[in-house]
């Protein structure tokens, strides 16, 4: 264990963004613990980061399970060092009405995208509150801004998600962690877009290649873009920011 190393816990770390974030903050220099339910993403892609020469663990949890979450920190903290940055990245999503969106849906969204968040502040914040130092990055959504229609499940979710940063944030500033979010638009090359494609049908909203036509800036997001927000968010050039949940639209959102 290195005390001196900069670590980073990402969540859902095994695939789409998450990827994406791990490989963006391994390039400035943290170490990732990369932490996802899927055994076989996460050690893919710890493997992939340790074969760009970047240091890496793999951590297998549940976040939505209070006793996992600590764990995963435990063992983040044990195998690379005091953990100075949180990513709350991993998320799932639903579409349907919610006249008849079922309790077992409902249940499973919350678990994951509020309590997880919830579970994994709780855990990680004791250390940095210790060192008077650190991160947290939240990745809500901007369909937490908005009630859309066949989205109200999962918009519920972000919009706690977004409450829970800012409230926190002020909670914790004046120890020295600073709380953020990035509120993701339309972001393609990612399971949670291939399973809204597939969902909505059944609604009549459009593929992903028709909504590319309403954002201003004329393309879809990527993976990438999310992960340069959160590089962002956690290094000193946001050293004055807390509380913010940054939209990363392509103009699609704009307050």
């Amino acid at each position: 264990m290195n005390e001196d190393r900069q670590v980073a816990i990402v969540t859902g770390a095994g695939a789409g963004i998450g990827r994406a974030i791990s490989f963006r903050l391994a390039r400035a220099g943290y170490a990732v613990a990369v932490a996802d339910i899927d055994p076989d993403g996460a050690n893919r892609v710890t493997q992939e980061l340790r074969a760009n020469a970047a240091v890496a663990e793999s951590i297998i949890c549940d976040i939505g399970d209070k006793a996992e979450s600590i764990r995963m920190v435990a063992a983040a903290t044990e195998a690379l060092g005091p953990v100075r940055l949180l990513v709350n990245n991993a998320g799932v999503v639903g579409l349907g009405p919610l006249a008849d969106f079922s309790e077992q849906d409902w249940r499973k969204l919350f678990r994951v995208n509020v309590d997880g968040v919830f579970f994994c502040c709780q855990a990680v914040l004791p250390g940095m509150l210790a060192q008077n130092q650190g991160s947290i990055v939240n990745i809500a959504s901007w369909n937490g801004k908005l009630g859309a229609p066949n989205f109200g499940a999962y918009s519920a979710t972000k919009a706690a998600v977004i409450s829970i940063t800012q409230a926190l944030a002020r909670e914790v500033a004046a120890m020295g962690v600073r709380v953020n979010a990035v509120c993701p638009g339309i972001i393609a090359g990612t399971s949670m877009r291939e399973q809204v494609q597939l969902e909505g049908k059944a609604y009549g909203l459009p593929p992903a290649s028709d909504r590319a036509k309403t954002i201003p800036l004329g393309r879809l997001g990527t993976p990438e873009d999310i992960a340069e927000a959160v590089a962002f968010l956690a290094s000193e050039q946001a050293s004055y920011m807390t509380g913010q949940s940054i939209n990363v639209t392509g103009g699609l959102w704009l307050h």
